[in-house]
């Protein structure tokens, strides 16, 4: 069963906003990584690791070449980096989520992304709940106004339409 690390772009990773910004890596074998490296370090904005795979795949075709290893050996070889950019192409990703300054929050063990967002999501949103400045409850306000007490804002309600009440509900103290 996959393991999925999830990670945020705040420091502290409690921010509810950042919620859609959270990326989940799958720590796991990358096909697509092992076929199309440095295509797939594109797509990922992976920029330094694409840097240092051409560099380091420039250097090591030409040492291959200058020690005159038939053109064999240099497919397998090959093949062997491309399959060690599948193993490690999640530890890449990750790597530069925290040179981004990104923290690790929590991982997950799921079938799919899908399943392993829903049990983060599950175990992140129980511990946000003891959260002392929850920005999403402030918002909703404190406790209602009440009458008479002093210093407590009060608002006073909306005036009835001139028509009476709208809707299906009689009027107070009226005949139903």
């Amino acid at each position: 069963m996959p393991v999925f690390t999830v990670h945020a772009p705040s420091p502290n990773g409690a921010d509810l906003r950042a919620t859609d910004d959270f990326v989940f890596v799958r720590d796991s074998f990358h096909f697509w990584a092992m076929i199309f490296g440095p295509f797939w370090l594109l797509w990922h904005r992976l920029w330094l690791a694409l840097i240092g795979w051409v560099i380091f795949f420039g250097a090591f075709q030409a040492g291959l070449a200058s020690l005159g290893v038939g053109q064999s050996s240099i497919f397998f070889a090959d093949l062997v980096v491309a399959v060690l950019m599948g193993f490690e192409a999640a530890s890449l990703r990750r790597w530069t989520l925290s040179r981004r300054h990104w923290q690790q929050l929590d991982v997950v063990v799921a079938d799919d992304e899908d399943t392993a967002e829903h049990r983060f999501f599950d175990r992140w949103a129980r511990k946000q709940r003891g959260i002392v400045n929850d920005q999403w409850a402030v918002d909703r306000g404190g406790p209602p106004p009440t009458r008479n007490v002093p210093g407590q804002p009060f608002s006073n309600p909306p005036p009835l339409p001139s028509g009476g009440i709208i809707g299906l509900f009689p009027e107070p103290g009226g005949s139903r």
